[in-house]
């Protein structure tokens, strides 16, 4: 069974980052370049997160576009202890589309009340507790879902790319500057030579508003 195909959606400063030092995110891009995030979602069976991005943001994660997608993109979210909020956007607008906690031991109170809530939890750990990307994508496979889009954040985004499970980049830059103290659109990778960089191949570059869409696909 194919795995999906994985899209990793970045939206940085000109020097890569996702936030200011205090976390703060919204909004590095311009509304033009958001509406596009949106269609993008709707053009992909999942879109998914990390639960950083739940607890910091409290996103609703749907496809927001004119006229409305027929189906919602089912909402994922990267979660090894089962910490998304039931009482959050996310669980609460589980009559907008199907949300999945991937967690690494589903099991225990927080996990019920998710399920309670109408979430599903699948269990998706590797050998350290941590949610496995292959894992996760597996299950995608097997429930139909052919095409994930990845919103980060950094981690999450870090361990797709280590894992060699990225096939297309869409990197949103806006024309700001955040410093070396802002918060890295990638995660460390635990590089120790650059032959082992992942190597990606720019495919094109689009002016959205102020802000430029590059794309990019494995090389």
């Amino acid at each position: 069974m194919p795995r999906p195909t994985v899209t990793l959606k970045i939206a940085t400063s000109m020097d890569g980052r996702i936030a200011l030092a205090n976390g703060v995110s919204q909004w590095i891009t311009g509304s033009e370049a958001r509406a596009r995030v949106h269609q993008m979602r709707a053009e992909h069976d999942v879109v998914l997160v990390g639960v950083g991005t739940v607890l910091a943001d409290d996103p609703l994660l749907t496809a927001r576009t004119v006229p409305l997608p027929n189906v919602q993109p089912v909402r994922i979210v990267a979660d090894s202890q089962a910490r998304t909020p039931v009482t959050g956007r996310l669980v609460q607008s589980v009559g907008l589309g199907r949300v999945v906690v991937a967690a690494s031991q589903p099991k225990g109170r927080q996990v019920e009340a998710l399920e309670q809530a109408g979430a599903e939890v699948w269990r998706c750990g590797d050998v350290e507790g941590q949610v496995s990307p292959a894992r996760l994508l597996d299950r995608c496979a097997v429930e139909g879902m052919q095409s994930v889009f990845l919103e980060g954040g950094g981690k999450l985004a870090a361990s797709f790319v280590a894992a060699g499970l990225v096939d297309t980049i869409q990197w949103f830059r806006a024309p700001i500057l955040i410093g070396g103290d802002g918060l890295p659109a990638i995660a460390a990778l635990g590089l120790t030579k650059m032959e082992n960089a992942p190597r990606w191949r720019s495919v094109s570059a689009t002016r959205i508003g102020d802000d430029v869409l590059e794309t990019y696909v494995r090389d």
